[in-house]
């Protein structure tokens, strides 16, 4: 099963690009990067669900929020490294996506968007009552065991000794470049193109004996955990966790990412990631117009989402050509 050699390339140049940033970039904007490839590995997750199974989410804010919290939690109450908690936040988050994906058997379209946006407006709510675990609306700061060696916090790359937010980038980078080959991967394989089946016809899917349920729950457990490892490497990249730090707002943000990246392809996580952190700079940009207030901002992504919706057959159109050109095709 070989791969067309032009995506090879581009996610070697990626790759590339990733790499030398860093260096010729501010500790500013390094840290503003880190936080991309963050947002990164949410949109790849919900380009799993929303893309290629068809299932709307508006809740994977607050699937960030999980893996955040339970990062922070683990690293300030517990001790425990950062690099442990990670792949614990995305079990925890994975395990509530399995669970959330139990009502989506049943919804569609826009119900099921209502329904996960409904987790994103009670989960401040809960995070400010169990106060005593979360700090409440005051929130947590990650006072835990950072990852280090004998030489300081980081690592050393090529004889260099990195920053901590150069290191911080480092490994949000790479934990994003493995969950993007893994995710190429499972697209690839049959769960991939069992969720393309579900998504184009799920009567057809049914007829070609493809097991709606298990692989619309798988779905959302796998998008979940994508959505909790990207919470728990922000947590970590802030260093602080709060309900505000995971406004109603961001579900919508991730939403309008994965649209701009061309939904079934995740190709185009990168580009609508970057669009999540510098769309309120670009607004800022234009006269009379005050991005420290939310509403400027919110209209703004709104709006892109309302004509990006619009164009969605078009959209989806354009990212299943690009996703088909890298998949083999049923035997």
């Amino acid at each position: 099963m070989r791969r067309p050699q032009p995506k090879l390339t581009v996610f070697a140049v990626g790759v590339l690009v990733v790499i030398v940033l860093p260096f010729v970039l501010s500790e500013f904007r390094t840290v503003q990067l880190a936080t991309v490839g963050a947002y990164f590995i949410a949109i790849l997750g919900l380009d799993v669900l929303t893309g290629h199974s068809g299932q709307i989410s508006l809740g994977h804010g607050a699937f960030m929020a999980v893996g955040a919290y339970t990062t922070a939690i683990l690293m300030s109450s517990h001790g425990v490294r950062d690099l442990w908690t990670i792949p614990i936040a995305g079990a925890v988050a994975g395990g509530i996506g399995l669970v959330a994906g139990v009502p989506a058997l049943r919804l569609s379209g826009l119900y099921l968007a209502l329904a996960t946006f409904g987790i994103a407006i009670v989960l401040p709510t809960i995070l400010k009552k169990f106060d005593h675990f979360t700090g409440g609306s005051t929130g947590l700061a990650l006072f835990g065991k950072p990852t280090q060696t004998g030489h300081g916090i980081g690592v050393k790359i090529l004889g260099q000794q990195l920053s901590n937010n150069q290191w911080l980038y480092a490994l949000t980078w790479t934990i994003a470049a493995a969950l993007f080959l893994v995710a190429w991967w499972l697209l690839d394989s049959r769960f991939g193109r069992s969720l393309r089946a579900i998504r184009d016809s799920e009567l057809a899917a049914a007829a070609a004996g493809v097991n709606r349920s298990t692989y619309k729950i798988a779905a959302f457990g796998v998008s979940a955990a994508y959505a909790g490892v990207a919470g728990a490497l922000f947590a970590i990249n802030v260093a602080y966790v709060s309900p505000d730090s995971f406004p109603i707002q961001l579900s919508l943000y991730l939403l309008v990412g994965a649209v701009v990246g061309f939904f079934g392809s995740i190709w185009g996580a990168a580009l609508g990631a970057l669009l999540i952190l510098f769309l309120p700079d670009i607004v800022g940009l234009l006269p009379h117009v005050d991005t420290k207030q939310a509403g400027p901002t919110t209209f703004f992504f709104g709006a892109v989402l309302v004509v990006l919706m619009l164009l969605l057959p078009l959209v989806l159109r354009v990212g299943t050509a690009l996703s088909n050109r890298g998949y083999s095709r049923p035997q």
